[in-house]
């Protein structure tokens, strides 16, 4: 009798050791997509400002610049449920502003422009790296939530089910290529 309580305790230690470490994985994983969100959050603030910077300074055909501006601050005061949208459209700005190689060299002729196209072409860069990142911490956690024993012993407790952010990101083909070697004449 004594040896049956005691396995059926030690059974229901195991249960809990295990439930308890699944929780708190799921905790990590929470955490992580947090993390990854501020980071993406600043990669997208970082992209929005340098192109409203270039927008504005200029060297860019009237067109381009309105174009390319208003993106930009749509992009920087959209509200949450507007944002994956409005990212989209500042992508599809920079790409229709940036197909033409022209631009690209009137930024670069500018004073200080040779910097500023390289700040614009590392912040169109870096979007798709932060939202992988995200999404991918997004998927780990969807994936641990599905699991029954994350249901039943409700282990993810309050907290939301975690949303992936879709957006076009696809950078610009001349501010994609790191060599900056389109145009450049030294």
């Amino acid at each position: 009798m004594i040896t049956t309580i005691v396995w059926i305790a030690a059974a229901l230690l195991l249960v809990a050791v295990y439930l308890s470490w699944t929780a708190g994985r799921l905790d990590r994983l929470h955490a992580r997509i947090d993390a990854a969100r501020a980071a993406l959050d600043a990669q997208l603030l970082r992209r929005a400002s340098v192109a409203q910077e270039v927008a504005t300074s200029g060297v860019l055909d009237p067109a381009a610049s309105i174009v390319l501006y208003q993106a930009a601050h749509d992009a920087r005061q959209a509200e949450e449920d507007q944002r994956e949208v409005a990212e989209s459209e500042l992508s599809q700005a920079l790409r229709a502003v940036f197909a033409d190689a022209a631009q690209l060299e009137a930024v670069r002729a500018a004073p200080g422009g040779e910097a500023t196209a390289e700040e614009l072409g590392a912040a169109v860069r870096r979007v798709p790296m932060a939202r992988r990142f995200h999404n991918d911490a997004v998927r780990a956690a969807r994936a641990l939530r599905r699991h029954r024993k994350v249901r039943w012993f409700r282990l993810a407790g309050h907290a939301p089910f975690p949303l992936a952010f879709e957006m076009d990101d696809e950078p610009p083909a001349m501010l994609a290529d790191r060599s900056g070697s389109v145009g450049e004449s030294h």
